[in-house]
């Protein structure tokens, strides 16, 4: 079965995109075992977070328009946000997974969100750490993803949420509910 996903993707994806899916599918396992989740439901949403990062805008309202999945319309006209919420529709519909958990963990691994999973805690922040990421912060991000999985993930909002002001542009108000949740459950525990 990885073997078909594999094959697919690297002929769907772009070689710079296929090769952060593969460090993020790498990073998902050794944060699901370090944090005592399961490597193969993280593997298989590490391979599949970025499926249809590529497609067209077009493409990507089509799969969520046909999979009557409703999403806001800040969105619904943007890609960057799109391609979570697409990608797990191919997932399902292309790849065959049914499991809710990495339907879950692909759908909200951009934008996060309030209640995250510890699936989607790990493919979120894989996204960040895997090793083809170059940024600023990143080593910090990697070491901290070792030593506490929410410090981690909420780290990567903030860098995210930075970049984002930095760049002057708009910050998924999900993303801002998600970053605020994750600050009362760390406050919390």
């Amino acid at each position: 079965m990885f073997e078909e996903i594999i094959n697919d993707l690297q002929m769907r994806l772009s070689p710079k995109r296929f090769a952060h899916t593969l460090g993020v599918a790498r990073a998902a396992v050794g944060l699901a075992q370090r944090y005592g989740a399961d490597p193969e439901e993280a593997y298989i949403a590490g391979l599949l977070h970025d499926c249809a990062k590529e497609l067209p805008l077009s493409e990507m309202q089509r799969l969520v328009d046909e999979a009557d999945i409703k999403v806001d319309m800040d969105m619904y006209v943007n890609g960057a946000l799109l391609h979570g919420v697409s990608g797990a529709v191919m997932a399902h519909d292309r790849y065959g997974v049914i499991d809710g958990y990495i339907l879950d963990a692909i759908r909200y691994h951009t934008t996060g969100r309030v209640g995250m999973t510890q699936l989607d805690k790990i493919i979120f922040l894989a996204d960040y750490v895997e090793e083809t990421r170059d940024f600023p912060g990143v080593d910090y991000l990697r070491s901290l993803a070792l030593e506490d999985l929410d410090e981690a993930v909420l780290a990567g909002y903030d860098t995210t949420i930075r970049h984002l002001l930095d760049q002057e542009l708009s910050i998924y108000f999900k993303t801002i509910l998600g970053r605020n949740d994750m600050v009362r459950r760390i406050h919390n525990r």
